[in-house]
């Protein structure tokens, strides 16, 4: 009885297949998945970085949606739910920053 390695049965470019198919599946589960690195202090951070007198709840809901907040606006204020926790933004118009941010 003969025993049959991988290097038998495969040609040189399916083991270099296999080897990049490998790589790929390592490479890929690295990846941070998006939603886990957004914290509380990330909404902070976006939310002191920038300033807009006219924004209003629809466009604040916008912009967190795609900085990957999970964002709703609900008439004038937006809520955010960030593990677990629910914070209300309300646009702040002349104030420093965008919005004031209450837990609820």
């Amino acid at each position: 009885m003969r025993i049959r390695f991988i290097g038998d049965s495969m040609s040189a470019r399916g083991i270099i297949r296999l080897i990049a198919l490998l790589l790929l599946g390592i490479m890929a589960s690295m990846v941070p998945g998006g939603s886990a690195s957004i914290g509380y202090q990330d909404l902070l951070s976006l939310c002191n970085a920038n300033e807009d007198a006219r924004i209003n709840a629809e466009d604040l809901a916008f912009l967190l949606v795609t900085h990957n907040f999970d964002a709703v606006p609900k008439g004038d204020y937006v809520e955010v739910r960030i593990d677990g926790s629910i914070y209300r933004m309300t646009p702040n118009a002349g104030k420093v920053g965008l919005a004031d941010i209450v837990l609820v």
